[in-house]
């Protein structure tokens, strides 16, 4: 069973967040979590608060069972562009300067792995 976490309008642009988030695509959990705490980009706190939550959104759906057991991983993990807030910025011979301050959302699924397919 799969949960799901999703952060909006969060004030950093989406090509840093997605340089953030390509780092944990596709990994377990707990390595996840250790990847985003040693990782040098303000995106990295944002990512690791958000990864918790589908964490404890996964575990408020299975109730007894606990994530570590159920080798849970980052099943889907998407940055879409949010709202621009557009301001001008004076520049030379009376002109103006357009700045864009992007924002981002992010969507993150946590799911758990079979167990028994891994048998050998």
């Amino acid at each position: 069973m799969e949960a799901v976490a999703k952060l909006n309008n969060c004030p950093t642009s989406p090509r840093k967040m997605r340089l953030v988030v390509d780092l944990i695509r596709g990994e377990r959990v707990e390595k996840a979590l250790h990847i985003l705490k040693f990782t040098n980009k303000d995106a990295a706190v944002r990512v690791e608060k958000l990864l918790l939550s589908a964490i404890k959104n996964w575990e408020s759906k299975n109730e007894g069972s606990r994530p570590e057991e159920n080798q849970l991983y980052v099943k889907t993990i998407m940055v879409g562009g949010g709202r621009q807030l557009k301001r001008l910025r004076p520049a030379p011979q009376g002109r103006g300067y357009r700045i864009r301050k992007r924002s981002n959302h992010v969507t993150l699924i946590v799911d758990s792995k079979n167990v028994e397919t891994q048998t050998n």
